[in-house]
């Protein structure tokens, strides 16, 4: 049995996806529902079983449960603005620990997410080498939370018994119910719908002009190809990027969307909120040496044509799940 937590999720529910087109079913998702529309990433999916994530925890913990094979833990609360920091430390800290000290016990795969949040505002730049990863400073409680793992691998030299994959930007099918945190591309094609244009966040730093802030957008599709050839290497352990190692500007990202509509690029710069000028990430891009060292075939796809398969194929003219 493979379990997949935060199955219910983007990136989980993506990789449940992946894992079925491949001939895999004996799933177990481990989630937490609530009253979130998330549950509509199940839909169609073929897994074993269900269990809510608290639940899991405890049988896991006390032998109840058919035999693992491998653990691909995608639950996390993602928000980058959330507060409660005694709630990030327990669900993205805590939980994955007590998974992976299980998982390294029972000699059971294990691969988790991490963030590109943890690069902080990029000053220290994007290298995925263990030395870098010791002096990150996260900008927000959420990036924190996924550098404490991190660390705690490192500090116990534990890092090559298990995978850690730092997402940087991801987009893609599946989305749908991360309100605020969903990606511009999904945002942007209801924006056009509504009014014609699409909203980008003013510049704040006179070397970059409105809109050319830049990241790294990674396609869902990419990422679980990744997630899939480290499930099926279980020799290759670290910490690794996953982004496509090019970095691209908002403004790209817009332009892509319209293009992908078949639309004129037209693009309305606002006020970035007070609230989160100071934890802005103005550049990041994945440095990814060390995963293709590692011997992973993944090619990824162009921000357009990754952004034409979303809005063509997903988004428009109804929702799509993968």
């Amino acid at each position: 049995m493979i379990v997949v937590t935060g199955g219910a999720g983007f990136i989980g529910s993506a990789m449940v996806s992946k894992l079925n087109e491949n001939g895999e079913t004996d799933i177990l998702i481990v989630d937490e529902l609530s009253t979130s529309i998330k549950w509509k990433n199940l839909v169609r999916k073929r897994f074993t079983d269900y269990i809510h994530k608290d639940h899991f925890l405890e049988m896991l913990l006390n032998d109840r449960l058919p035999k693992i094979e491998a653990i691909v833990h995608m639950g996390a609360n993602s928000s980058t603005t959330e507060k409660d920091v005694d709630h990030l430390m327990e669900n993205n800290y805590r939980y994955t620990r007590v998974l992976a000290e299980w998982s390294m016990r029972k000699k059971v795969r294990f691969i988790y997410a991490s963030s590109g949040a943890t690069y902080g505002d990029g000053s220290l730049g994007f290298s995925d080498d263990y030395e870098l990863v010791q002096k990150l400073v996260p900008l927000n409680a959420y990036g924190y939370s996924k550098q404490m793992f991190d660390l705690w691998l490192l500090r116990n030299q534990l890092e090559n018994k298990v995978v850690g994959v730092k997402f940087f930007n991801v987009f893609g099918p599946n989305e749908y119910h991360k309100d605020d945190m969903k990606s511009l591309v999904c945002k942007a094609y209801y924006q056009i719908q509504e009014n014609g244009k699409i909203r980008l966040f003013k510049s704040y730093k006179p070397e970059y002009k409105h809109g050319e802030q830049v990241r790294d957008f990674v396609y869902i599709k990419d990422c679980t190809e990744v997630l899939w050839w480290f499930l099926k290497n279980p020799k290759v352990n670290g910490i690794f990027n996953l982004g496509t190692g090019k970095a691209r500007t908002w403004n790209d990202l817009a332009a892509a969307v319209f293009s992908a509509l078949n639309l004129q690029t037209s693009i309305e710069y606002s006020e970035m909120p007070e609230s989160i000028r100071n934890a802005y990430q103005y550049h990041t891009e994945a440095a990814i040496a060390k995963l293709e060292r590692a011997g992973c075939p993944v090619q990824f796809r162009s921000l357009e044509d990754s952004v034409k398969d979303y809005v063509r194929n997903y988004l428009h003219p109804e929702l799509r799940y993968l």
